[in-house]
């Protein structure tokens, strides 16, 4: 009798502890890309990569920050995950990005993120570890006054066989004529889908930046015109924005 009452006890004990995952941690994981080949930080300041345009360059930097991670439910509704993380190849840091907010399990249309900030957040001085990060962008009558932020950061060099080793810097904002009253302010943010996924348990997703594309699609960049001084270029922008379109895709999935 004693034995079957500590049977039936430990078994009861069992029962209380088991619980059911209802949702998901989800991880981004970011990898970079010249066409087919994979691009690290060890691969930086040598000058081995072909544009579209047929100029020779390096990367020595490359920055960029996602933000509203957004996961959309079968019924229309979106669960956004307020926060952005800043990707840094060229210190290999935050190359991992784990959103707080676990996302309950289940079955979604889409995942998509925000390739730099939208106009809802994109806030003067607003974000203080960004500020620290020299991210801001300056508040001049050049750049419309707005200021805000970067959303990325491409810069090296460049060669061909008519010019020598040039320094190009690839600054993507939010586009701004400053030469018209009142200044001309368009968003440059770009929405990136990835797809519909169903999520059974911890997920992590591999997000591939094609870094080739910003060179190439759907406009031919020729780094001998527009290599510097982009920011204030509100034609350079708004090409920059085109460009971007495909950059991104979804590696592997793995939960």
């Amino acid at each position: 009798m004693i034995s079957i009452l500590l049977l039936y006890s430990c078994s009861e004990d069992r029962d209380d502890n088991l619980t059911l995952q209802t949702d998901a941690k989800t991880t981004f994981s970011f990898t970079h890309y010249w066409d087919d080949t994979q691009i690290t930080s060890s691969d930086f300041n040598t000058i081995q990569y072909t544009n579209a345009n047929g100029e020779t360059l390096s990367i020595e930097t490359l920055r960029y920050l996602i933000s509203d991670v957004t996961f959309t439910k079968e019924n229309g509704e979106k669960i956004v995950i307020e926060g952005y993380n800043l990707v840094n190849l060229k210190t290999d840091t935050n190359l991992t990005y784990s959103p707080l907010d676990n996302i309950p399990l289940g079955t979604y249309t889409n995942v998509s993120f925000t390739f730099g900030f939208d106009a809802e957040d994109n806030i003067d001085g607003a974000y203080l570890d960004l500020n620290s990060e020299s991210w801001a962008v300056p508040n001049t009558p050049m750049l419309g006054s707005v200021g805000g932020y970067h959303y990325m950061q491409l810069e090296g060099k460049f060669t061909n066989s008519t010019t020598p080793e040039t320094g190009y810097a690839y600054h993507v904002i939010r586009a701004a004529d400053g030469n018209t009253n009142p200044p001309t302010i368009e968003e440059t943010f770009i929405e990136v889908d990835l797809g519909p996924i169903t999520i059974e348990r911890d997920i992590n997703f591999e997000i591939k930046m094609n870094i080739a594309e910003w060179f190439k699609n759907t406009f031919q960049w020729d780094l001998t015109v527009w290599n510097t001084m982009l920011m204030p270029n509100f034609q350079a922008q708004l090409k920059m924005n085109q460009n971007g379109q495909n950059v991104f895709s979804l590696g592997a999935v793995t939960q």
